[in-house]
């Protein structure tokens, strides 16, 4: 039996559908949610360590679901 995520059950998409650079010390979020956010770390290949500003804890992101905070969509 294979366990479905909720955005699998959902069908809920995380990636951007825009192209977007994401540099060391810009400020995203992840997916579609406003909170929390991070600021990245460290960038290599196509994900991103990030840090939440509010806690301080670290994790790893895929550099297509992060969003730059305040950021336009590239064409906007």
């Amino acid at each position: 039996m294979t366990l479905s995520s909720y955005s699998d059950v959902f069908s809920i998409s995380h990636e951007r559908d825009y192209e977007e650079d994401i540099h060391v010390g810009d400020l995203v979020r992840t997916g579609p949610n406003l909170h929390p956010h991070f600021e990245v770390v460290a960038v290599h290949g196509d994900k991103a360590w990030v840090r939440n500003v509010q806690n301080g804890t670290d994790h790893l992101a895929m550099l297509s679901r992060c969003r730059k905070i305040n950021g336009q969509p590239a064409g906007d």
